[in-house]
């Protein structure tokens, strides 16, 4: 085992929020803080931006309540980016400037909490610092609502927004079924190149509420065959239900959401931002059937949703933050923290494991097809007995005044 580093650690949040990403973030922060060998504890300010513009948090000045409530405070509360830092062989401003930072502070150990492109950016650091023998551990902390991080069983953030999916199409259903004229409901989910999310819409067919149909990006989307498919369940059964994903795209590689020229701007990572698509579905099933139609975009509710979080998620969560600086300080760097299933004394137990970064980082770990009906409309029981342990526990949670308290945290900036 190596010997444990003496100084600083930094701990950076990136991309999207998520309901457990602070559960990570505090995983990290308590464990850092208790630790004799980590001297002060940061937060970046806005990921790996708070490093480059030496805006950082002094976590030790932080109330240990208020750190605590941040197992329950969705979103990125130390504040997250999309800046897409350059290879370092073509361009090493930006990791010159982490040096000098890092240095100036003697940072030893730094945690960088987010999904795929996150992950590049840790590895791309960690490469770095070895090429320049810079001594600091670096260690990524996984999350994710899309649930597409390669290498890992699932990802935090996926089990609390898949929860909250089933449960929102599970109400929707009630809702659709209310008036004695039929209804066809078309709703949005997120999960641009993997359909892990809006697989989760099958939990609540699962429980006899769900959609009659699921479209994922894993397969290609027939439009024709989609109308019909639509078209004959309203026939017979007067209403239809419809989960589809935000990427899903046709025989081409054509993003469905193009059709419409909806497609936004895109971020630094060359990501397009996807929305409409469930209105654009809708007014093609309403000129060929004349139903009365809705579109529904579930869009930023379903990645903070902390009323409806998995308490399974928040362990996990703070989990992955606690092993990260474990492992950090026994040596490890350039690694993931990831999660092993293990089913076999009958009962779901999550395990811990650490990947290279190299191997992590810019893959994206798909739905399997065998979860995918081979009509391409819907989920397979595989993917239910998949993703229910991970969904189960009902959170006890602060409240003030009937209403959740968040954290509240100073941030108070380090001079």
């Amino acid at each position: 085992m190596s010997v444990p580093l003496k100084g600083t650690c930094v701990i950076g949040q990136s991309g999207g929020p998520t309901s457990v990403i602070n559960a990570s973030a505090y995983g990290v922060i308590r464990t850092a803080l208790d630790n004799e060998h980590i001297t002060e504890v940061y937060g970046a300010a806005h990921g790996i931006k708070g490093v480059l513009e030496d805006r950082l948090y002094d976590m030790g000045q932080e109330d240990a309540e208020e750190l605590h409530l941040l197992l329950n405070t969705p979103s990125s509360e130390l504040g997250s980016c999309r800046y897409k830092i350059a290879d370092p062989d073509v361009d090493d401003t930006d990791y010159k400037r982490i040096v000098e930072v890092f240095e100036k502070r003697n940072v030893r150990y730094f945690f960088y909490n987010g999904g795929n492109d996150s992950m590049d950016t840790c590895n791309k650091i960690s490469r770095y610092f070895a090429k320049v023998g810079y001594e600091c551990r670096v260690m990524g902390v996984p999350k994710t609502i899309d649930n597409d991080l390669f290498g890992t069983d699932h990802c935090p953030g996926f089990a609390s927004a898949a929860r909250y999916v089933a449960t929102s199409l599970m109400e929707v259903y009630k809702d659709a079924r209310v008036y004695d004229t039929g209804q066809i409901t078309i709703v949005e989910v997120m999960g641009r190149h993997a359909g892990w999310l809006t697989a989760a819409a099958a939990l609540a067919s699962y429980e006899g509420c769900g959609p009659d149909f699921i479209y994922v990006p894993e397969v290609a989307f027939d439009i024709d065959q989609f109308i019909t498919d639509v078209s004959a369940c309203y026939e017979k059964n007067g209403n239809a239900l419809v989960a589809v994903s935000e990427g899903i795209h046709d025989k081409d590689g054509k993003l469905i959401a193009e059709y419409s020229g909806e497609v936004g701007t895109r971020d630094s990572f060359g990501h397009a931002q996807l929305g409409g698509l469930a209105a654009t579905l809708a007014g093609m099933v309403k000129a060929k059937t004349g139903a009365k139609v809705r579109a529904i975009e579930l869009s930023l509710l379903q990645r903070s949703a902390a009323h409806l979080a998995s308490q399974t998620d928040i362990d996990e969560a703070f989990l992955a933050g606690k092993v990260a600086v474990e492992s950090a300080v026994a040596g490890e760097t350039g690694k993931m923290v990831a999660f092993e299933r293990d089913m076999s004394s009958g009962s779901y137990v999550c395990k811990t494991v650490l990947l290279p970064l190299e191997k992590v980082a810019n893959f994206e770990k798909k739905l399997p097809l065998e979860w995918i009906t081979p009509e391409g409309n819907n989920i397979t029981k595989e993917f239910i007995d998949y993703a229910l342990p991970l969904i189960q526990g009902e959170p006890q949670r602060k409240q003030q005044d009937s209403l959740p308290r968040f954290a509240k945290l100073k941030k108070v900036l380090v001079k």
